[in-house]
């Protein structure tokens, strides 16, 4: 941590604000667990530096490892990360091959710092529509860091929130499961997330407010966070300037506030 305020030092003075406000809401709400992260950007960031997008691919990578080590300083239990959608197969053929090769090529030069820093990797996806050598790649970085308990880290590869919940539904008929059984706690039961909790925080990069098909049944009742920042430019301010925002919020859940009579 006291690199990362070398890095930011005109940022000392809001960690200490944000600690104040962290303990001031502490009794009404529960410390942020879970973020999820839209992570986009990656193609506007390379264009303004007049770079082929795959460059702006690999700044992401490199962001998501800062990112990954900001997050386990600030003791957030689980990030997921949006790295590929079930729609990215739409994008030129090109830039999906590099997309895939990029993959590879992270798991396989950074499986062993990860699983050395105390990371634990998941993939929530579709994970038989990619080729043997990533499936592999994944299963085997799944496998290295199960036991890893500093951070969890869920790659979204090849996911979809409607592939997800067709899946969940698909399965539940192939299990003959009876109607009148089917409710929020089974299907919950049935997603790619099962066991996992729901994230507290959804941040989007660079200025977009859609949810893009990202955790749709989870995020229900997310607080959701918008910032212009470009993914491969997002740091420790952006997260601490996320995690402010978060913590002046007050989550209701469906419900009001109901007065203290005195």
């Amino acid at each position: 941590m006291a690199k990362m305020q070398q890095l930011f030092p005109s940022f000392k003075g809001k960690e200490k604000n944000l600690a104040q406000k962290k303990s001031l809401v502490a009794s009404e709400q529960q410390p942020v667990r879970h973020i999820a992260i839209i992570m986009d950007g990656n193609g506007r960031w390379a264009t303004q530096k007049h770079l082929p997008r795959l460059a702006g691919h690999k700044a992401g990578v490199t962001a998501l490892k800062r990112v990954v080590e900001l997050a386990a300083d600030e003791n957030i239990e689980m990030l997921s990360v949006y790295a590929f959608s079930t729609e990215n197969w739409g994008r030129p053929q090109h830039e999906v091959d590099g997309l895939m090769r990029l993959l590879w090529e992270t798991v396989r030069s950074e499986l062993e710092q990860l699983h050395r820093d105390g990371v634990r990797l998941r993939h929530l996806g579709r994970l038989y529509d990619l080729s043997p050598d990533i499936q592999k790649a994944m299963h085997d970085s799944v496998e290295l860091t199960k036991n890893n308990t500093r951070i969890n880290v869920n790659v979204c590869f090849n996911y979809g929130g409607r592939a997800e919940l067709v899946d969940a539904v698909r399965q539940i008929i192939a299990d003959g499961r009876d109607p009148e059984s089917i409710n929020e706690e089974l299907i919950s039961s049935y997603l790619y997330t099962r066991d996992l909790p729901d994230p507290d925080l959804v941040i989007r990069t660079a200025g977009e407010m859609r949810v893009s098909n990202f955790l749709l049944w989870q995020s229900a009742y997310s607080e959701y966070y918008s910032t212009t920042t470009l993914w491969p430019d997002f740091g420790h301010e952006d997260l601490m300037a996320a995690l402010e925002n978060y913590y002046q919020r007050t989550r209701r859940f469906g419900r009001v506030d109901v007065p203290t009579s005195k």
